[in-house]
């Protein structure tokens, strides 16, 4: 999918990357000599680490199933037990100890339950390290960009095919710039951060972007870092990335390097002393190049900022504490890879102990329950050692292994019906931490331990006595100059097609991809809507089934309207929903080689390439068509009598009425399909790539 559609220009690019291409460069294999990467191109990667935790035996079971039998690179993977490790099942133990022994006899580094979250391990063991690429299969991997790692999540399909030849694709999304000014006030932190953008920019500004983070990072710790970071997931981007600077230097050398034995082959004097002469000599690979493009620049101004809650069961809403004191809780949790870090118990602890005397600690209000679970054994141990965890056992908090836990709806002390919770997790969709008609509410760790203390929502000003900063609302802005150049009507010139070399175009693939548009003029149609649930695991559901009811929760008139070699177009966020990968294969056996649309959910993005369905997001093609037909009768499907064809070789996106050669009505030059890429489409997919690869087709 290209995520945006970059207008022509009369002029060539220019010579310059931001932070995320140049990361991406780095990882990028089989490409030509001397091409620069860049927004919108597809790109095969090949990650310094892949993460996966207790869906790692389903991965393997795809490994296996591929063909493969010895993993690429035994270094280049981790795998971590970290989700259900409260539960003493036999069948989760069994699937336990497979990962175990199959890790084992592959020479995989492997963490067993009770040593952390995976992420957190990533960080720790130096596993995600700056300026390196390091993916997971799990949606929050954005947090490795808390210390100037590219982190960004993968499906299951990906990650057996990294495990099996060292590499998988990606494509690089728009890149949004993030500015953030000014100075957090006292006793604010990161999740206040990150909890206010999602509040302030709550339309998907930044939905499938990678974020860069600039600024007056400085000013953040680490542990904020990471935090915003991992939470930029729940905001809509695929990466969250800050900088490197002084401050991390000196938290590897404090915090990490110490903790380390002798020679480590991650976190060592050797690596951090090359990080430190890169920063004395300013080197170019540390930061955007200063003519960097972005797709769009957004502004916070940090200052401004008190303690901020969203909720309930949406990110998307928040308001400042102050606003919420008259709702009390049942439950509080201070869990999860998001808030579980020793700055982050530290914080809690202050509060249900001013005084910093454990004899003076607060206790938890009558009928709330605490629950507390470090993000790693490591973590755990450290809070022991500083107090911290004796000042939150004194409040009465009850104490839950270090994992995800009630984070992901597992285990011990989930929401009930009726229930109100307060966290310090990262989501809080409707149902997913217990109850569907439980309230889930998100805060910082401080917040939260005033809630518990309280009995409901609560600024720790409260519990501490200190009054909170005068608030006079968030100041945050976007730039709009850049937003509407970049849904402007592109001016063509002759001089804007030459300006790039054509894109080498493999054998087997088209150069051009012409078709209809069939237009289904709705946002959000999902999964269920493009494929049925009750077919999804049916394992035997015929090709030609699949094609008859494809769409059929969406339109039951879709199958008589739409024919093969038909483009499909829809509205914003296509594919959203479940994790079936039918929804692309259905839409491949009703014939449709390509969907476009406004944007499109990230799961399916990633397994319509993996299943070789091609996808192209247009936003001003959907402005166009809805337009076109804003007096006209509404229907959910319709026949355009437009066309469109994408120009692969010359990297061409130009839309016509009433046949492929008719009049032109769109023309937008759109990100590059590289030879890597055409190879998986090719060879009908991501698995039967890796098959083609090991030889086992």
């Amino acid at each position: 999918m290209l995520r945006f559609s970059r207008l022509l220009h009369a002029t060539p690019r220019r010579n310059a990357q931001n932070l995320t291409e140049k990361i991406v460069q780095k990882y990028a294999v089989g490409i030509p000599s001397g091409k620069e990467v860049r927004m919108g191109d597809y790109v095969s990667i090949q990650p310094e680490h892949c993460m996966s935790h207790d869906n790692s035996w389903p991965v393997a079971l795809k490994f296996m199933g591929l063909g493969a039998k010895k993993i690429h690179n035994p270094r280049q993977i981790v795998n971590t037990l970290d989700h259900d490790i409260q539960n003493q099942d036999p069948k989760n133990l069994t699937k336990y100890k497979n990962i175990e022994n199959f890790a084992k006899s592959q020479g995989v580094d492997f963490y067993p339950a009770g040593r952390g979250i995976g992420h957190q391990i990533m960080v720790e063991e130096g596993y995600a390290f700056p300026l390196t690429l390091a993916v997971a299969s799990d949606s929050h991997s954005n947090t490795y960009g808390g210390i100037g790692a590219l982190g960004t999540p993968l499906v299951r399909t990906d990650a057996a095919a990294i495990w099996a030849t060292g590499q998988t694709w990606w494509q690089i999304p728009p890149v949004a710039r993030v500015e953030l000014r000014g100075s957090l006030p006292h006793g604010i932190s990161g999740k206040d951060v990150i909890v206010a953008l999602c509040g302030v920019f709550n339309n998907d500004e930044v939905l499938n972007h990678a974020i860069e983070f600039t600024g007056n990072i400085a000013s953040l710790s680490v542990e904020h870092r990471l935090t915003i970071a991992n939470m930029t997931t729940e905001w809509g981007a695929l990466s969250g990335l800050f900088p490197v600077d002084k401050t991390l230097l000196q938290w590897y050398r404090e915090k990490r390097l110490p903790k380390m034995p002798l020679n480590h082959p991650r976190i060592n004097n050797r690596r951090l002393d090359l990080l430190e002469r890169q920063l004395v000599e300013k080197d170019a690979a540390l930061l955007p190049d200063s003519n960097a493009e972005y797709a769009k620049k957004l502004v916070l101004d940090l200052s401004s900022l008190t303690h901020y809650v969203s909720g309930p069961n949406s990110v998307k809403i928040s308001a400042p504490v102050q606003d919420l004191t008259h709702i009390k809780v049942n439950k509080a949790y201070l869990v999860s890879c998001t808030n579980s870090r020793l700055a982050d118990l530290e914080d809690a602890a202050a509060v249900v102990c001013p005084s910093g005397d454990p004899n003076d600690t607060k206790k938890v209000a009558p009928g709330v329950s605490f629950y507390v679970a470090a993000a790693s054994s490591e973590v755990e141990a450290d809070a022991k050692a500083t107090g911290a965890w004796d000042k939150l056992l004194r409040a009465g908090c009850t104490v839950l292994p270090p994992g995800c836990g009630p984070c992901i709806g597992l285990g011990t002390g989930l929401l009930e019906p009726g229930e109100v919770g307060i966290s310090a997790t990262n989501r809080n969709f409707k149902g997913r931490m217990g109850s569907r008609e439980a309230l889930a509410y998100l805060a910082s760790p401080a917040v939260v331990a005033a809630s518990a203390i309280t009995g409901h929502i609560a600024s720790p000003a409260e519990v501490i006595g200190h009054p909170d900063t005068e608030f006079n609302g968030i100041k945050a802005s976007s730039d709009k100059e850049i937003e509407e150049a970049a849904t402007a009507e592109p001016v063509h010139t002759e001089a804007s097609v030459s300006a790039e070399s054509g894109t080498e175009i493999l054998e087997g693939f088209p150069s051009k991809i012409t078709g209809e548009l069939v237009f289904c003029d709705a946002d959000n149609v999902n999964t269920d809507g493009i494929y049925p649930g009750k077919y999804t695991y049916q394992d035997d559901v015929p090709r030609e089934t699949m094609a008859k009811v494809c769409m059929e929760n969406y339109d039951a008139a879709f199958k008589e309207i739409a024919e093969p070699g038909d483009i499909l177009v829809s509205g914003y966020n296509f594919g959203t929903g479940s994790s079936r990968e039918q929804a692309a294969t259905a839409l491949l056996a009703k014939g449709i080689p390509l969907v476009v649309s406004g944007s499109f959910g990230n799961i399916f993005f990633r397994n319509s390439i993996n299943n070789a369905l091609l996808t192209l997001e247009i936003p001003s093609l959907i402005s166009l068509l809805r337009e076109k037909y804003i007096n006209a009768e509404p229907k959910h499907t319709r026949r355009t009598n437009v066309f469109l064809t994408w120009d692969v070789a010359n990297r061409k996106v130009v839309v016509t009425e009433g046949s492929p050669e008719g009049p032109v009505i769109l023309e937008q030059q759109v990100g590059e399909l590289g030879k890597n890429l055409q190879e998986i489409i090719v060879s009908g997919g991501l698995e039967g790539w890796v098959m083609r690869k090991l030889g086992t087709q």
